[in-house]
């Protein structure tokens, strides 16, 4: 199926850091917003790393929520094609340009959620904006047996140390 990312970024002025997947999945794309699949746990993960009480869950809140803790939301392709949600599966990957938002926030470090969005960021776009993306493991269903682990939860609080420093 050929995916062409629908949503604009999901940023202010005041975004400290931008968090990437790859293309949103079919329900998130059914939801219409990021991170939308009741079984994603990005949302919750975020929470816990944040010390505070998960967004309800309706786009307005976790817009809300984003933005209040100085988070900005993307994807790293504007389109590719992709067989359901199954990142391993992308071809054809048509990247992002990130020059706008990185001139209008003060975002200091980008992470990307999963390997295959890790890996196309750091091929299609690090180059051009001279930084690499800092890899976190995939909030998606699929990746449950990591999610289990200490490490899971030891990378993604990279996310709370780079929104204490910036």
């Amino acid at each position: 199926m050929h995916v062409v990312h629908p949503w604009p970024p999901l940023y202010d002025k005041n975004s400290k850091i931008l968090l990437l997947g790859s293309l949103p999945s079919p329900k998130s794309l059914a939801f219409g917003f990021y991170y939308g699949s009741p079984q994603n746990i990005f949302w919750p993960t975020l929470a816990k790393i944040l010390a505070v009480e998960e967004p309800e869950k309706t786009k307005e809140a976790r817009l809300a929520f984003a933005l209040k803790y100085h988070i900005a939301i993307w994807q790293t392709l504007k389109s590719g094609d992709i067989i359901g949600a199954q990142d391993a599966t992308i071809k054809n990957p048509i990247a992002n340009d990130f020059s706008s938002i990185l001139a209008q926030t003060r975002i200091k470090t980008i992470f990307t959620e999963g390997k295959k969005s890790t890996e196309l960021f750091n091929k299609l776009i690090a180059p051009n904006i001279g930084q690499e993306a800092v890899y976190l493991p995939s909030t998606s269903p699929a990746n449950r047996a990591t999610q289990a682990k200490a490490i899971f939860m030891e990378r993604w609080s990279l996310v709370g140390k780079a929104l204490q420093e910036v």
